[in-house]
């Protein structure tokens, strides 16, 4: 297949070039439009008052590449729009958006994530889209962050894992997924990831979260504070957050026609 990547990491993100590696072992045809910065948790958004600059360039990563100084919305719109007929890229069969650092399950974080927003900007151009994100234990995550010398041997494994495992998912469900359905699949996988993980469908959780902000310091201003919520789901059925903590590989389908459907 051919296949439009982003993320919402950045193009310097090795979860995104892992997945990259994992695609092409599979024999697909790539093209990447990726962020030039972080752009986790601006959702949906779209640079609507400020030029956005795109630029070509050689990562590496055997296929074409592409650093947008915007939103994963941006770099898909503006990918499908002028930047792939551009180059003779043929039109993309599906929008992959990941491997993101660390897990969007829950409706508290799947409308706030970029990872999400990339696939959906594909959806609203009538194409499957696939978010992929991988859980992380809290230390693995500020190792990751404070590490200089990139993941430990541990993440490294589980990432390998986790990217063939998403890489096999894609196939099957870009084939069951009508053109102008309107449908995102969010696709989370566990910490640790190992072959013999199980994928198990899921709904969102229901989780509640409030204060994301500090109080406000001496100059007024308030800060991002990471919280994960309090889950309020109902036993059934199996949620996004219940399959990864139980070590399952998470598949939900996000259809966004049901969006004001009558209950």
């Amino acid at each position: 297949m051919r296949l439009l990547l982003t993320n919402d990491d950045s193009i310097e993100c090795f979860f995104l070039h892992a997945l990259v590696h994992a695609l092409q072992k599979e024999g697909h045809e790539l093209c990447i439009v990726a962020p030039r910065h972080e752009q986790s948790w601006t959702g949906a958004s779209k640079s609507r008052r400020r030029a956005v600059a795109s630029a070509r360039e050689d990562r590496g990563l055997g296929c074409l590449t592409w650093i947008v100084d915007g939103t994963p919305s941006d770099c898909v719109n503006i990918g499908i729009a002028h930047l792939l007929p551009q180059s003779g890229f043929p039109a993309p069969d599906a929008v992959i958006s990941g491997i993101n650092v660390g897990f969007n399950a829950s409706l508290g974080f799947i409308n706030a994530s970029g990872t999400i927003a990339g696939a959906w900007e594909g959806a609203v151009h009538g194409l499957p889209g696939i978010a992929i994100s991988q859980d992380l234990t809290f230390a693995e995550f500020d190792r990751l962050t404070l590490a200089k010398d990139g993941p430990s041997p541990e993440l490294r494994e589980t990432l390998n894992h986790s990217a063939a495992r998403a890489a096999a998912l894609v196939p099957e469900l870009v084939a069951t997924t009508p053109r102008q359905s309107f449908i995102v699949h969010n696709v989370n996988l566990p910490y640790p990831c190992t072959p013999a993980a199980v994928v198990r469908r899921t709904v969102p959780a229901r989780v509640i979260v409030p204060a994301l902000f500090s109080p406000a310091a001496d100059d007024g201003t308030h800060r991002f504070v990471f919280s994960l919520g309090q889950d309020i789901s109902p036993a059934e059925p199996l949620t996004d957050r219940a399959a990864i903590a139980a070590g399952d590989i998470s598949h939900t389908i996000l259809d966004y026609t049901r969006l004001g459907t009558p209950l």
